[in-house]
């Protein structure tokens, strides 16, 4: 008998729902919320208000276009956590409230490790490449930035990860700053492609070990462009593009220079990325080009499954199903990896 797993995903502005059977996505259904833009960020009240209008449409759907029924689900998966607390609690009380409805098993997934297992989603038409483990993936997102060593689905080990800030909270906050609007990373990263990524230098970090800083280099930018413009206000619109490719060059640098240093440690040439910075073309060709050189097998996700989706929930609460775990109905969401 199949097993087939109903992934619930709400930790940030995403509310999404996914079908899997034996691994096979069926359906994977996405609400976004537009609303936060005009505001440079997400608002967490608005978030999981929207949560509250987007979770059984979503759900719905998914079932739907997968072409099964409700009862025919093996395990309801959801996300614990890390995120949002209000968001969090939409997504956790209604598969709580789905899995007492339909008398089924509930499974309980880090964000986190959906985004490292999102490579894994096979679909019936496109054949997948799927890394060898052990592997070790950079994951890179909003909220983390963190290179992790991949011993099996349920086997994680942190080998590095921020101090501070997380990169795609250098491309927000830079992006907010320098006027270009949110969410600053696919911004930065078109404005990128037309510039020259030499023409200007930002100071990089010095961080003994695998850990990461990014709040450093969000400084230098700051400091760097206000010097500017005191010398000429219209330095922003003269040097946009340059600007752009010259930080997101400088990001991409600290990313790598630790991922090259973990794989050379390690001696694993395995290597896939995650997470919604994942989908930054500069960092993709990156990480191909170090592949190349290095000789890698480098991972890179589909873009659908770079930002947060319920198949990445799916996927991982397949493994956790298989692997006997159930999560009891008095479980709660928590905003922090720490707290996991």
């Amino acid at each position: 008998m199949a097993d087939i797993i109903l992934g619930i995903e709400s930790s940030c502005d995403d509310t999404s729902a996914a079908i899997i059977k034996d691994r096979v996505l069926m359906s994977n259904v996405i609400a976004s919320q537009a609303v936060h833009k005009s505001y440079g960020g997400v608002v967490p009240e608005l978030a999981s208000r929207a949560h509250e209008q987007n979770i059984v449409p979503v759900i719905s759907e998914a079932i739907s276009q997968a072409g099964i029924q409700p009862e025919d689900i093996s395990a309801i998966a959801f996300t614990r956590g890390p995120g949002l607390l209000g968001s969090l609690l939409v997504g956790t009380s209604f598969a709580k409230a789905l899995a007492i409805a339909l008398d089924k098993p509930l499974v309980m997934v880090n964000h986190l490790q959906g985004h490292v297992l999102a490579g894994f989603v096979r679909e019936p038409d496109r054949e997948v490449r799927e890394p060898s483990f052990p592997f070790l993936c950079l994951l890179v997102s909003g909220g983390n930035s963190q290179i992790v060593k991949v011993n099996s689905p349920l086997d994680f080990e942190i080998l590095g990860q921020t101090i501070d800030d997380a990169v795609g909270e250098a491309f927000d906050k830079c992006s907010k700053m320098m006027g270009l609007g949110y969410p600053g990373g696919p911004i930065i990263d078109k404005l990128a492609k037309q510039g020259n990524p030499d023409r200007f230098k930002f100071a990089k970090p010095h961080i003994p070990g695998l850990d990461y800083s990014f709040s450093g280099i969000k400084t230098s930018l700051l400091y760097f462009v206000r010097d500017e413009m005191a010398k000429d206000p219209e330095f922003m619109d003269k040097n946009r593009e340059d600007i752009c490719a010259s930080f997101q060059k400088c990001l991409i640098d600290i990313l790598m220079d630790k991922l090259i240093k973990a794989a050379k440690q390690t001696g694993i040439k395995e290597i896939a990325i995650g997470g919604g910075v994942s989908a930054n073309s500069g960092l993709r060709n990156r990480i191909e080009e170090e592949g190349r050189k290095r000789g890698w097998n480098t991972y890179l996700p589909q873009f659908k499954f770079t930002t947060d989706n319920a198949a990445m929930i799916a996927i991982a609460g397949y493994f956790h199903y298989l692997n006997g775990e159930r999560a009891s109905l008095d479980v709660a969401p928590v905003s922090r990896v720490a707290d996991f």
